[in-house]
C-alpha cells in the first residue's frame, strides 16, 4: 500500500475504485465499493491508498501471466504499490454461480486482495488470514470468502 499519514477528520484508508485506466466506473455494482471497503478494514487500522482497478478479463490474464506465470484470467491480484485488480468477467461469472449480486462478490473480492496487501498469505500464514478474512466478512454481512471456496473445491467428493 502506498503509506501516507491520514490527515484529522479524513479516514486512515482511502480506496478508489476505476476502469483500470484511472477513470471512474459507471457500474452500479461498483457504486459505494470504496466506503464499504474502508468501513469494513477499520478493525484492521488499514492506512494508505488502495487503488482497486475493475478490469477486463484478458487484461487480468496478461497481469496473471506476467506476475505470477499462469496463462489465465483470476479473480483478483494484488500489488505492492497499492492496487487491486479484479477481473470483472471472472466476478460475474462467480457471483452467477454462488447465487449473489455482483456488488457481493466485488466486496469478496476487494476484501481478499485488501488483505494481501496489509501482508496476509493464506498459503504460508496457518491460516491466519482465513481468519481474519471469515471474521471481517461475517461482520459485513458476506457469504463465504475465496479462503473457504478454495478449501472445499479441493476436498474430495463425499
Amino acid at each position: 500500500m502506498t503509506a501516507r499519514r491520514a490527515r484529522p477528520g479524513r479516514p486512515a484508508l482511502q480506496v478508489s475504485v476505476t476502469d483500470g485506466r484511472g477513470r471512474r466506473l459507471a457500474l452500479r455494482a461498483a457504486a459505494g465499493l470504496g466506503a464499504w471497503l474502508t468501513r469494513t478494514a477499520k478493525p484492521l487500522h488499514a492506512r494508505g491508498h488502495v487503488r482497486v482497478a475493475l478490469i477486463p478479463d484478458a487484461a487480468m490474464r496478461r497481469l496473471n501471466r506476467t506476475y505470477r506465470g499462469t496463462d489465465a484470467a483470476t479473480d483478483v491480484l494484488s500489488f505492492e504499490d497499492g492496487d487491486i485488480a479484479i477481473a470483472l468477467g471472472v466476478a460475474r461469472r462467480q457471483a452467477r454461480e454462488l447465487g449473489h449480486p455482483l456488488r457481493t462478490e466485488l466486496q469478496v473480492l476487494a476484501l481478499h486482495g485488501l488483505l494481501h496487501l496489509l501482508g496476509y498469505d493464506h498459503e504460508a500464514d496457518q491460516g491466519r488470514m482465513a481468519r481474519v478474512e471469515e471474521r471481517l466478512r461475517r461482520r459485513a454481512g458476506l457469504p463465504g470468502g475465496l479462503i473457504g471456496r478454495a478449501r472445499r473445491r479441493s476436498r474430495p467428493p463425499d
